[in-house]
């Protein structure tokens, strides 16, 4: 039997595990933030107008007569299921509203709010008008350019009690949506519109 050589000479260098540069994976990863997100003034003006006409009566919406405790756990659920269905648009201008209490009671966070709303509308302007920001030698696009005020904005945020605001404002849509939502007999309401239907194809 014959034997075959086979030639294994050459160098052979151990792979060495490259150390990973966190500052260069935060800029890689902050370059493939989305550029053409449509963040203008008439994408934001569609959407208040589609949750406006999705509105219900604030009438319908503080009856008391419809105020009725829950018969049963099953029952609850499905009560605050339904509701947040139907009032979701009110829900959301309650969530506003608490919003807009929470700033106008805390100066400060306003003022970082206004600044940082600011910045981002001079930007649209900038860009509209066809000039360009230029980091490290790489055009930004409107997207990631609103993703840097942003972050620059968070540590101002911080210091003027954002964190705080921000758990009130949760906590009280929390707990109003939710007394709401659990209290409000949606049944009544839905059972009165099907007779007025049922009237009016009469």
């Amino acid at each position: 039997m014959s034997q075959v050589e086979i030639g294994v000479s050459g160098d052979m260098t151990p792979l060495v595990p490259q150390k990973e540069d966190p500052f260069a994976n935060a800029l890689k990863m902050f370059q493939q933030f989305p550029g053409s997100v449509p963040f203008g003034a008439p994408v934001v003006q569609e959407w208040v107008q589609q949750r406006r006409e999705n509105i219900r009566p604030w009438s319908t919406f503080f009856n008391t007569s419809n105020i009725r405790k829950p018969p049963s756990l099953t029952r609850l659920t499905k009560r605050v299921l339904a509701n947040v269905e139907y009032f979701k648009s009110n829900y959301l201008f309650v969530y506003i509203g608490l919003v807009l209490y929470c700033l106008i009671t805390s100066p400060l966070l306003l003022i970082a709010v206004c600044a940082s709303a600011g910045a981002g509308y001079l930007l649209y302007l900038r860009h509209k008008e066809g000039m360009k920001v230029n980091v490290m030698g790489k055009d930004l696009p409107l997207g990631q350019q609103y993703g840097l005020v942003a972050i620059c904005s968070l540590p101002v945020f911080y210091l003027v009690g954002a964190g705080a605001a921000l758990f009130w404002v949760f906590g009280a849509s929390v707990s109003l949506i939710g007394l709401h939502a659990a209290f409000y007999n949606i049944d009544a309401l839905l059972a009165a519109q099907e007779d007025r239907f049922d009237l009016e194809e009469v």
